[in-house]
């Protein structure tokens, strides 16, 4: 399973939610479906800009943990 950081990178940040939606223009309503991790995909372009943004990089946002050793 992918687990977004993406409320771990802005918190660091000092950044709120709509800051960061502005910044990347985009609605604070799906910036809020990618923190939760509802999203079904996200444009490598749209990751780009948060990642210039929040002066990070994909893997500190997105996370691959194996669903067999989460549910353990």
């Amino acid at each position: 399973m992918i687990v977004v950081n993406l409320d771990v990178m802005m918190a660091r940040r000092k950044m709120s939610s709509g800051e960061l939606a502005e910044k990347i223009g985009i609605t604070q309503a799906n910036l809020s479906v990618l923190k939760t991790g509802k999203a079904k995909a996200v444009r490598f372009s749209t990751l780009e800009m948060i990642c210039k943004a929040l002066d990070c990089q994909p893997g500190d946002i997105l996370e691959y943990r194996d669903e067999e050793e989460s549910s353990n």
